[in-house]
């Protein structure tokens, strides 16, 4: 009875420690899974974000892009916006769409921290490589079967530019749509941004009441109205806007918003996203800047002298840990150059 009493001992002795072990074990490999999804997270939602940063400002005006003018009779000019959210763009105090509008906490507060939003404007690599931007739209009265804007500028013909209506023949690619942002510049610089509301076989229409509110051709600044009656370039450009999504009850995700199309989910479960800005006015260059415009020793800067972004995205497990009692949280931080807004063409 005694040997037995002491196997039995030593036996549930070892099978104790085989089990805590493996206890142990699962807990780590738990632990080690978790911390690779939200890293893979991380990596997925923080690549297209840096990716859009650097792209950011490519065939924008260093000004900006000028928009229908609150005080020349237009109206709001509404802006892409997280989900159960409502904003504008700033067409009262400002002239010019800049290629990075600023959002410090206006996205939806997580894990009790609010969240930032920003909102880029590029043009658009894919229709420059495939159809070779810009193009070149001439006067109402130009003879020939060439690229034409109306003479109110509500619409263009494409001319032989089929392309811009049909995209790729092969899988419709690059092809303009409603919902698409235009870029008119003239030979002076000026500019006017539209938004196309519908097209057919070979024009491209701006109608009123787009969902931009930029097609706003009665008023008498910062609309296309301003720069008709010379040839125009026009090119396609893209508004990005990226912002932490937590409607519904779903798990907070990085999304990624083109114009007014719906979001697309880049990385879950994200908890938290920060930008900060520096700038460069050749004197004081401030740096770690929430929120555009800034004010500092009198001088009010615009996003336009934006040089470099920082940016801090934060990401749970999608679980909690059994060992921690708690999720697994990951945090990233980089740095991205602006190097379209970097560049200035000195000898100009």
């Amino acid at each position: 009875m005694l040997e037995l009493l002491m196997s039995t001992a030593i036996a549930l002795i070892v099978i104790g420690a085989a089990v805590g072990a493996f206890k142990d074990g699962v807990a780590m490999n738990e632990v080690a899974t978790q911390m690779a999804d939200s890293t893979l997270n991380l990596r997925s939602g923080t690549n297209l974000l840096v990716t859009d940063l650097m792209q950011v400002g490519r065939g924008i005006p260093t000004g900006g892009i000028s928009i229908p003018l609150a005080s020349a009779g237009a109206t709001a000019i509404p802006r892409p916006s997280p989900s159960g959210a409502s904003y504008f763009f700033d067409n009262t105090t400002a002239t010019t769409l800049s290629a990075v509008t600023t959002g410090a906490g206006l996205g939806p507060t997580v894990a009790g921290r609010a969240t930032d939003i920003v909102t880029l404007l590029m043009g658009d690599a894919i229709l420059d490589e495939y159809l070779g931007q810009p193009l070149q739209v001439n006067v109402s009265t130009t003879p020939g079967i060439v690229p034409k804007l109306a003479a109110d500028g509500s619409s263009f013909s494409v001319g032989p530019n089929t392309g811009w209506i049909g995209g790729d023949p092969l899988d419709g690619r690059a092809a303009v749509k409603p919902g698409d942002l235009i870029l008119f510049t003239n030979p002076n610089g000026g500019t006017a941004l539209q938004t196309v509301t519908r097209v057919d076989t070979s024009n491209v229409y701006f109608d009123t009441s787009d969902a931009f509110n930029l097609n706003q051709r009665t008023v008498t600044a910062g609309s296309i109205t301003q720069i008709l009656g010379t040839v125009l370039t026009a090119q396609r450009v893209l508004m990005y806007l990226y912002y932490v999504d937590a409607s519904n009850g779903n798990a907070p995700r990085l999304m990624r918003r083109l114009n007014q199309f719906p979001g697309q989910a880049l990385a879950g479960i994200v908890d938290d996203l920060e930008l900060s800005y520096d700038l460069v006015d050749g004197t004081i260059n401030p740096t770690n800047v929430r929120d555009l415009p800034y004010t500092a020793a009198g001088v009010t800067y615009s996003a336009n002298v934006i040089r470099k972004a920082t940016v801090h995205i934060g990401v749970r497990s999608e679980a909690m840990s059994m060992r921690q009692r708690d999720y697994v949280r990951n945090h990233l931080s980089t740095v991205v150059s602006l190097r379209n807004l970097a560049f200035v063409d000195r000898y100009r």
